[in-house]
Parts: C-alpha cells; sequence; structure tokens
C-alpha cells in the first residue's frame, strides 16, 4: 500500500495521512494474517513502478483532481480504469505515466501487480504551501480509511505478498 503526496503540500498529502491511518489499524490487529508493507512516497511515474516490482498486488492512495466531483470526494477504482492521463502522482511531467511506466516495466520482465486499486480524494488543491489539509479533505479521510480496509478485505486478507 503507497500513500502518495507531499505533506507540506495541503491536500497533497492526503495520501501519506490515510496509509498512516490504515498502518495504525494494521498494527491494531486488522487483518492479522495479511501481510501488508505500508510506504508514503512523493514519486510518479517510473519511480513509482520501481517500488511496486515484487508485489502481487498494490494499492494507491492520493490526492486526485478528476474535476467531475466536489472537493473532498472519494474515489474507488482499478488503475485499468483511469485513464492514462496526468492524475495526481500517478504521473509526472518529467516523467511518464504509472499506466506506461507499468507496460515498460512488463516489457522488460519486471514483476509487477497484476491487480492495483486506487483510493482518491477530490482536490485541486495541491499546490499549497501547507501541512494541513483543508477541512473537506481532511473530514474525507475516515471514509478513504474506510475504503483502503475494504480493499485489503476484498483481496481476501490471504498471506499473499500485499502491498
Amino acid at each position: 500500500m503507497v500513500g502518495l503526496g507531499n505533506p507540506v503540500l495541503g491536500d497533497d498529502g492526503v495520501g501519506w495521512h490515510i496509509a498512516e491511518r490504515v498502518e495504525q489499524q494494521l498494527q491494531d490487529g486488522f487483518c492479522e494474517k495479511l501481510e501488508v508493507d505500508v510506504e508514503c512516497l512523493s514519486l510518479g511515474g517510473i519511480s513509482l513502478m520501481e517500488h511496486l516490482i515484487g508485489y502481487d498486488r498494490a494499492i494507491l492512495i492520493d490526492a486526485i483532481n478528476l474535476g467531475n466531483k466536489p472537493l473532498g470526494s472519494l474515489h474507488y477504482f482499478k488503475l485499468e480504469e483511469l485513464q492514462n492521463q496526468s492524475a495526481g502522482h500517478l504521473s509526472s511531467t518529467h516523467d511518464t505515466t504509472l499506466q506506461t511506466a507499468l507496460e515498460v516495466g512488463r516489457s522488460m520482465g519486471a514483476k509487477l501487480p497484476d491487480h492495483i486499486t486506487v483510493v482518491g480524494v477530490e482536490s485541486p488543491y495541491v499546490y499549497d504551501f501547507s501541512e494541513e489539509l483543508t477541512p473537506t479533505v481532511a473530514s474525507a479521510v475516515p471514509g478513504a480509511v474506510d475504503l483502503v480496509l475494504l480493499a485489503l478485505q476484498e483481496d481476501g486478507c490471504t498471506d499473499q505478498k500485499e502491498k
């Protein structure tokens, strides 16, 4: 599981906040059978793809600005459902999209997850210097945590390696 973003850029840090709360749930015994690695990263594209090598499944958590829902709305989908365009930290203007990076990695023989779930919180406020989330996005964090826990349950809480 990867919380994406930058914790000093306002709502861009929401992925980290969510990942940290999920990690606490895991430490408190949620789904003890499931081996889950939790990371907080400020990466996209090829660098993010490299962090996914060796995992069967991944859950990516990020602020996302699809522009079709109000601030703080939650998104939950498989990566392949997302258009291959710039959306949060799944891509970078100096890199490539995560989807393209995964294609390149697989073509080079890298073992990459077949199942990638994205949990996103809608916000365009990802460039404001602040360590605080906007109140609307902060209030969406508990619901996003629940979506991540749901994704873990859907994965069956098995003993397979999970990121």
